[in-house]
């Protein structure tokens, strides 16, 4: 409908858009820019339908829909909607062709939201001018009738038929002024002569469509010199370009380029702005001689996005070319969301009934697009809730029967985030007052707990702490913990770990030993100090994690003091063969439990070598006659802790294809550990002489059958007697000390303590046979052959 009001050129629209939850209308109205504050453009409440009496009640205003600037007020008493302040279009639109103002009426108790347009018209308050009084023009004598020359165009901020309409020129010789849609030039009608003529002055006027019509002019001085007949030529007619609001002083935006065809001075282009707003002329310069343009001042693009420059390239005796320059601002998410508290009940009635409207927020974001979509929700686990009403509005709503008894005071943190990279965000607090009864269990922050410990912690140290809350209040809200009965292998829970009743930090109450059990859980209740009280229990782990507390414990060879072992390696061995293997077990796990073996002395240092995770000694070359016989090798078992922790042992290798040179092991044993020899050994010795004597003969034609075979390969396994390993290393999986492939037969005295020999058993053609063994004894010779069928079989690292 459209409706005139004695304000001459004052309209009024009205459009009702939308009706949802809360009647959402639009109003229009239009008026001439310029008019006096206070000045009456329509009756709102008239045009919208509302009750006069009803605007004061419901709390009617104006609000701005992205900012805060107000350009209307509306009179309560009478819905009379009028001027705030004087408005300038041209300060407000700039060149828009329509200035549209928003503003928003907003009434409370129910809510309602209408929009208002503020058409703003133009009037022809200003007058159209040019950048300059003067323009110098220099123009050689040979140029053609009919040459044109592009001229400098008036700017008139008003639009429309108040903007510039028409141009007249000074009547004169030689010109005449050529206007079309795009441009103002200046033709030659007569040529120039400089012996007749060396300078003319013409006057340039532009005119705008106004009434009464407002006028500009410009003095146009002419130089007439020799020939110049080339204009500068841009590369392009019009440029395009982006820049990031609040970019940085200095940064380039783009750059213009024009070319002159003629040569010296009348090729050197020089470049500048044409005609530019006071505002953009402090935003943008350009460069002279490169024609770089660069930011100089404050880009925002909330205030203006796009700038339109016109560019002037100029040769050196005054040919000129214009080209236009766009540039757009590209949004940055520079502006946070902003939270009002438009309306808030409070203290809110114990009685109100879930549902019920509390508050009103609105949330405003000044960016654009994406930057400025905001997401607005309470951060906390509250009876309230946000609810979405009408655009950036929201109504804070109870969500649950409200009870002084309960809670008596709840402290609402209201976040607003907007969708921008990286997001920005705000929060506002809302203070909600209510009270107590004990109806709510102690909560526990989380649904278990897990702690971690290493062993050999000293009793008392920490191992967690848990936390419960009550939002009950005073003594309701007290929080006591305790450990509920239970056992942790056999014993008392409360053997293991104690907790304080008032903070929830659970101690140790012993050292925990991780080779005996590595995890065990507990379970604490937390209980209110009301009446009757409630409680609620929640479940902690505690895992006991490995500390390398435990040094490599060597299974073969036997440490020294519990036997004398011997290993007896064939003369012909050769280079690569296995000797002997040492064999290690580490309690630990995990790298604790990674074991190293190292050669850290030896007899002949380049005779044999050990396999660094295996233990495998084998010969690095073949045996020579002029090895010595006796080998003896001190090896190092380190585990992978932090710090290692190490065992030594030491091994007795003898050289001998012949046990006839068997006596010369009563020097070795004397050589190695001369403490070692007793008297008994001497007896022993002495006693199996007639047994050794028979059994030579045995055991030299099994040499002679062997050696009738065209190599001889020592590549046999290591004997360890059973008796060695402990119970709880019988067969270790994962751990990487006992698992090998590799059998291993036990052939070993029981309770010997001085000399021991092994001797390895026979897996194929090509290795020792078992028969080969000497004891220090005929007894306990007798005894390993009769027990080598109950030897254990023990896995060894690779």
């Amino acid at each position: 409908n459209n409706m005139h009001v004695p304000l001459g050129l004052v309209t009024r629209f009205v459009v009702c858009l939308l009706a949802l939850q809360s009647v959402y209308a639009e109003v229009s109205y239009s008026f001439q820019e310029e008019m006096k504050p206070g000045t009456v453009i329509g009756n709102i409440a008239k045009d919208l339908g509302l009750d006069i009496n009803t605007l004061s009640a419901r709390k009617a205003r104006i609000d701005s829909e992205g900012n805060n600037e107000r350009f209307c007020v509306v009179n309560l008493n009478t819905g009379d909607l009028s001027v705030a302040e004087k408005l300038d279009r041209e300060s407000l639109c700039g060149t828009k062709p329509s200035c549209i103002l928003v503003q928003e009426l907003v009434l409370e108790n129910p809510l309602e939201l209408h929009r208002i347009n503020l058409h703003v018209q133009d009037i022809n308050d200003n007058s159209p001018q040019f950048k300059r009084d003067l323009i110098r023009m220099e123009i050689r004598e040979s140029a053609e009738k009919g040459t044109r020359f592009s001229m400098e165009e008036a700017h008139d901020a008003d639009i429309g038929k108040n903007s510039v309409q028409t141009y007249s020129l000074q009547k004169n010789d030689n010109f005449i002024l050529m206007i079309d849609a795009t441009k103002v030039e200046l033709v030659l009608e007569n040529k120039l002569d400089r012996e007749t003529k060396q300078e003319i002055n013409l006057l340039l006027t532009a005119v705008d469509g106004g009434s009464p019509q407002s006028s500009g002019t410009v003095m146009i001085h002419v130089t007439v010199l020799d020939a110049n007949d080339n204009a500068p030529v841009f590369s392009q007619n019009v440029y395009k370009a982006s820049v990031p609001e609040n970019a940085p002083v200095n940064t380039v935006v783009v750059t213009v380029s024009a070319t002159d065809a003629d040569e010296g001075v009348n090729g050197d282009v020089t470049y500048d702005f044409g005609h530019v707003s006071e505002t953009d002329g402090k935003v943008f310069s350009i460069d002279s001689k490169t024609g770089e343009i660069r930011v100089i001042g404050s880009t925002d693009f909330e205030k203006k996005n796009t700038f339109e420059l016109r560019v002037m390239a100029k040769d050196g005796l005054g040919l000129s070319s214009y080209a236009k320059v766009y540039i757009d601002l590209t949004d940055e998410n520079d502006n946070a969301p902003v939270i009002y508290l438009k309306s808030l009940t409070n203290p809110i009635p114990e009685n109100v009934s879930p549902g019920t409207e509390v508050g009103i927020i609105n949330v405003q974001d000044r960016d654009s697009e994406t930057n400025g979509q905001v997401r607005c929700f309470i951060q906390q686990n509250v009876p309230f809730k946000l609810v979405p009403s009408i655009k950036n509005y929201y109504s804070l709503v109870s969500t649950g029967q409200l009870d002084r008894e309960v809670v008596s005071d709840y402290n609402i943190t209201i976040s607003a985030t907007d969708e921008g990279s990286p997001p920005l965000s705000s929060s506002k607090s809302v203070q909600l007052s209510v009270a107590d009864i004990n109806d709510n269990p102690p909560v526990f922050e989380e649904q278990s707990y897990s702690a971690y410990v290493s062993e050999n912690n000293k009793p008392g140290s920490t191992l967690c702490s848990v936390s419960a809350r009550d939002p009950d209040w005073r003594q309701n809200g007290t929080v006591i913990y305790s450990l509920l009965s239970g056992e942790v292998n056999g014993a008392p829970v409360s053997s293991y770990v104690s907790v304080n009743g008032d903070t929830g930090v659970i101690h140790a109450v012993r050292s925990f030993d991780y080779e005996q059990f590595r995890s065990f859980k507990v379970q604490v209740m937390a209980r209110d100090n009301g009446s009757p009280p409630l409680s609620s229990n929640v479940t902690v782990s505690v895992f006991i994690s490995d500390v390398n507390d435990n040094s490599p414990q060597i299974l073969y060879p036997a440490p020294e003091g519990n036997s004398f072992m011997t290993e007896l390696v064939p003369k012909a061995a050769h280079g690569g063969s296995l000797v002997s293997k040492v064999i290690a077990v580490d309690a630990d796990s995990g790298q604790n439990a990674w074991l190293s073996y190292h050669i850290v002395k030896s007899t002949d240092p380049g005779l044999f070598s050990i396999g660094v995770h295996s233990g495998e000694i084998r010969t690095q070359r073949d045996i020579s006659e002029s090895d010595s016989m006796k080998q003896n090798l001190i090896v190092s078992v380190k585990d992978n802790g932090q710090p290692s922790l190490s065992a030594t042992c030491s091994m007795y290798l003898l050289i001998s294809d012949n046990l006839a040179e068997v006596p010369e092991l009563k020097e070795m044993s004397n050589y190695e550990n001369n403490s070692k020899l007793t008297s008994y050994l001497i007896i022993a010795l002495v006693s199996v002489s007639t047994f050794f004597l028979t059994f030579i003969i045995i055991i030299l034609g099994v040499r002679f059958c062997r050696r009738r075979k065209p190599r001889l390969l020592f590549d046999g396994a290591v004997a360890i007697p059973s008796a060695y390993l402990p119970p709880n290393y019988a067969d270790v999986d994962g751990t990487g000390t006992l698992c090998s492939t590799y059998n291993y037969d036990a052939y070993l005295t029981t309770g010997s303590r001085t000399s021991d020999f092994k001797f390895v058993t026979s897996y194929n053609d090509n290795t020792l046979p078992a028969d080969q063994t000497l004891r220090k004894s005929t007894t306990d010779f007798l005894e390993a052959f009769g027990d080598s069928d109950d030897s254990s079989q023990v896995r060894n690292p690779e």
